[in-house]
């Protein structure tokens, strides 16, 4: 009788074993079987939640498409703009007198008579007031729709984490930006007005000013003022997207001064140094501002809290001083408070 093949891998028969029955082809067999041949996919590297936690919302996009994309972006903010431009022509008039209020204050402090200003050339009132007004009160307007349209352009390269930031962002963007304009219109502006026209009182001199001078010269300092009242937003901003730190804006903290200082020293239509600390020291404490918003975004970032208790229980204790220190100023050295800046009168 024939001896049984010992190429059949039966169990139990002696002689060599069958590559057909070796653990790895018995595995193979089983994943045809039940897998339809194909091999399961390996797990993902993040654990096997499908998602990685720093890309997770990140929108990849080519050259050309951020191109339309930033083309997109533009033409609606001009779009916003323009909207702004033609309901700031229904209200010319009340603009106007609004913008041209600061001229009048000054004229009648110098005591010149009629404080009012003067028009040189035919088209220069149509200019200024049915023009270029609408302009720079367009731009105040649709502040909040431009910042959105620049962080919705920025947005897809940020984590999904990072863009809960939009609505604080746009916010205090068009905040500060319309504070600033509002410190240079009631504060700077005024006093550095009053300060140029004064010069040349006593001398043979009657100051005349022309609608175009006066108006390009507020334009240049309420929007200067309102775009370095930004700088709050932009240290955030460069924190957020991991450009600077607090530490290193706190290293390099005189240079920032200094800086501001020469911007300061720009933007303030005077050269004495009143007026210049009038920009400056807002500025300077902006910048430390934004130095702190940096740091606490770090926190956050690190998973720290910050010590709220404290930091409120020494502001609160500098406010009584202040306080306190006001009213001994008023008390013992009749000082009196009044109803304008700088608010103190001796």
């Amino acid at each position: 009788m024939d001896s049984p093949d010992v190429t059949t891998g039966v169990p139990g028969t002696p002689g060599r074993t069958s590559e057909s029955s070796t653990p790895a082809t018995m595995l193979e067999r089983a994943r045809q079987r039940f897998g339809g041949g194909k091999n399961p996919p390996p797990p993902p590297p993040d654990g096997g939640n499908g998602s990685n936690d720093d890309d997770e919302g990140m929108v990849r996009m080519s050259f050309l498409e951020h191109l339309q994309e930033l083309r997109s972006r533009i033409i609606k903010a001009l779009l916003g703009i323009v909207v702004a431009f033609v309901v700031s022509l229904l209200f010319c008039d009340p603009l106007w007198d609004f913008v041209s209020q600061p001229a009048t204050h000054a004229l009648e402090t110098l005591g010149v008579h009629p404080p009012t200003l003067a028009q040189i050339t035919p088209m220069e009132g149509f200019n200024v007031i049915w023009f270029k007004l609408p302009i720079v009160c367009a731009i105040f307007l649709a502040s909040p729709w431009v910042v959105y349209q620049v962080w919705a352009f920025i947005a897809p390269g940020l984590y999904r984490r990072e863009r809960r930031f939009a609505a604080p962002f746009i916010l205090s963007s068009a905040g500060l930006f319309i504070l600033g304009g509002m410190f240079a219109y009631f504060v700077a502006f005024r006093f550095a007005l009053t300060f140029l026209l004064g010069i040349g009182l006593g001398k043979h001199i009657t100051p005349v000013v022309s609608v175009s001078e006066y108006f390009d010269l507020f334009v240049n300092v309420v929007l200067g003022v309102g775009l370095v009242f930004e700088m709050p937003v932009v240290i955030f901003f460069l924190t957020l997207l991991r450009i600077v730190t607090p530490g290193f804006l706190i290293r390099h903290s005189r240079y920032a001064i200094l800086i501001i200082f020469i911007i300061a020293a720009v933007v303030t239509p005077t050269p004495d140094a009143f007026n210049m600390m009038l920009f400056a020291v807002p500025m300077c404490a902006l910048f430390y501002v934004g130095v702190f918003a940096s740091y606490l975004l770090i926190l956050r970032r690190e998973h720290r809290q910050f010590p709220w208790k404290k930091a409120l229980t020494i502001v609160v204790a500098v406010l009584l001083l202040l306080a306190v220190a006001l009213y001994l100023a008023i008390t013992m050295h009749w000082i009196t408070l009044v109803p304008h800046w700088p608010f103190l009168s001796h």
